[in-house]
């Protein structure tokens, strides 16, 4: 299973991101996938995650700004951040499993995140 993360970079506050990952070689190992942000001192956690029947989990911080969706044709899960605030900034991973409330035992490299004020 590899999952190939992209889509970070440096923005505004205010400003939009899009994150994508794409999973490959998965076969029946995943059927949810997330992602995670760590920042520098920091414990690893959830922002978002998605099942593939579309169910969807976010952390309380980006609710309302942040949007999850997945296209399983191409086995492929989208992070669109909006509004994105300087607390925002982490180094974001790509995460795949088969629960919505459990970490996957899959990961993608991390995508760098910076938001300036």
């Amino acid at each position: 299973v590899q999952l190939q993360a992209s889509g970070g970079g440096l923005v505004q506050s205010g400003g939009s991101l899009r994150l994508s990952c794409a999973a490959s070689g998965t076969g029946d190992s995943i059927n949810v996938m997330g992602w995670y942000r760590q920042a520098p001192g920091n414990q690893r956690e959830l922002v978002a995650a998605i099942t593939d029947g579309g169910d969807t989990r976010y952390v309380e911080s980006v609710k309302g700004r942040f949007t999850i969706s997945r296209d399983n044709a191409k086995n492929t899960v989208y992070l669109q951040m909006n509004n994105l605030k300087p607390e925002d900034s982490a180094v974001y991973f790509c995460n795949g499993g088969r629960s919505l409330y459990l970490r996957g035992e899959y990961w993608g490299q991390g995508t760098q995140v910076t938001v300036s004020s």
